[in-house]
C-alpha cells in the first residue's frame, strides 16, 4: 500500500492523542528538550512532519522550524494548529524534497525513515538530510532496534501491545528487513478495525553507514531522549550525526 494511502484523512483525524502516547509529556517534553538544545540558535527541519507533534513545540521554543511531509491528509492537520507563516512545509517526499535555506538540525523521529521501505530510499533521505546542513550541523534519527531475539524458527511474528480493546502485532521478514505493525482496535459494540503500517528495519551499524556515505560522522547514541546509555538490550536508539565543519 502506498504511503499517501495509509496516511489519509481519517489517519490524519485520528493520530493525535493529546496528552497520552506518543504526545504524552513525559515522551515528548525530552524530545523537544533535546532537539532545541541541538538547534541552538540555528533552523530546524523536520522529515516526516506529520502533524506536527514535534515541530509545533519546538517552533514554540522560538526555534524556527520547516517542515517535508508526504500526506496532504497530516498536513492538512497540522494547518488546525499553525500556518505556513510559523511552520513552512514543503509537500514532497522526504527522501529527495528540497526545502529553501540552510539548517543548523534536520531530524526524522518516532521511527518515521523506516517508512521508506527500500535501503536505496533510506540512504537518499539521509544524503537529502546531509544536503540541507550548514557545516557543524545535525542529523538526529530516532528509531527502534527490532527484537528479533523473540521470534522462534517459523514464528511470523510477535506481540508487542496488549491493553483494553487493542492489540499491537507485528509481523517480520527478516530476510527483506520489512515488518508490519497490526494494530487491531475494537469498538463499544464488538466490531474490530485492523490498520497497518509497513516499515523497513534498520540496524543502528547500517544507518552509520548510510551517514558515512553521506559525509556525516556518528557523534553520540542513547537509548532515548534523556540520555539513557545505549545497550544491547535497547530496544530504541536517538542518533546524532554531525556534518563536519569545513
Amino acid at each position: 500500500m502506498d504511503h499517501r494511502e495509509i496516511w489519509d484523512e481519517r489517519t490524519a483525524r485520528r493520530y493525535d492523542t493529546p496528552g497520552v502516547g506518543m504526545f504524552a509529556p513525559e515522551v515528548l517534553d525530552p524530545t523537544v528538550d533535546r532537539l532545541a538544545a541541538l538547534a541552538g540558535d540555528g533552523r530546524a527541519l523536520e522529515l516526516a512532519v506529520g502533524t506536527g507533534r514535534v515541530a509545533v513545540p519546538l517552533a514554540a521554543r522560538g526555534v524556527p522550524v520547516a517542515g517535508v511531509e508526504l500526506s496532504p491528509a497530516m498536513l492538512a492537520q497540522l494547518r488546525t494548529k499553525v500556518d505556513e507563516a510559523t511552520l513552512p512545509v514543503v509537500l514532497g517526499d522526504m527522501a529527495t524534497a528540497t526545502v529553501p535555506g540552510e539548517f543548523a538540525l534536520v531530524y526524522v523521529v518516532y521511527n518515521a525513515i523506516s517508512n521508506l521501505l527500500t535501503q536505496d530510499a533510506q540512504v537518499a533521505c539521509v544524503a537529502n538530510a546531509a544536503r540541507h546542513l550548514v557545516p557543524g550541523g545535525r542529523f538526529v534519527v530516532e528509531l527502534g532496534v527490532p527484537d528479533l531475539r523473540v521470534l522462534p524458527p517459523g514464528q511470523p511474528g510477535v506481540l508487542f501491545a496488549s491493553a483494553d480493546r487493542y492489540l499491537g502485532v507485528d509481523t517480520v521478514d527478516p530476510l527483506h528487513q520489512r515488518l508490519v505493525s497490526h494494530h487491531v482496535r475494537w469498538d463499544d459494540d464488538g466490531t474490530a478495525e485492523v490498520w497497518r503500517s509497513s516499515h523497513r528495519y534498520v540496524w543502528p551499524a547500517e544507518l552509520d553507514l548510510m551517514a558515512r556515505l553521506a559525509g556525516l560522522v556518528l557523534e553520540e547514541r542513547h537509548a532515548d531522549w534523556s540520555g539513557t546509555p545505549f545497550t544491547a538490550e535497547s530496544r530504541s536508539h536517538v542518533s546524532v550525526y554531525r556534518r563536519p565543519a569545513g
